[in-house]
């Protein structure tokens, strides 16, 4: 008798092409958003919401943004750095008997 294992356990979440963290960041900038879409409206009236709005999509642009720049995880980009990687040789020439 043979078990199924579901593959997608360990995969990041992801949600409108935002993942993991940046899923919370973008949540946050909308609810953001909206509260300050309550405050300005109530001062400015359309004008302020008009504002709010773009203040909370900007931060989610800009989670996007920060999402395909830095990526998921914390990691060094060596942006200027050449690699030069050996030739492969035949290990036909080593192992031949002389």
């Amino acid at each position: 008798m043979g078990y199924f294992l579901y593959k997608g356990l360990k995969k990041p979440l992801i949600f409108f092409g935002l993942k993991d963290k940046y899923i919370y960041y973008a949540m946050g900038s909308a609810v953001g958003g909206l509260v300050i879409i309550a405050i300005l409206s109530s001062l400015f009236g359309l004008f302020g919401m008009l504002i709010g709005g773009a203040m909370g999509g900007t931060g989610i642009f800009l989670s996007y943004k920060t999402q395909d720049s830095k990526g998921l995880y914390n990691k060094t980009k060596n942006e200027e750095e050449l690699h030069i990687m050996p030739i492969k040789f035949k290990n036909a020439k080593l192992l031949a008997k002389k």
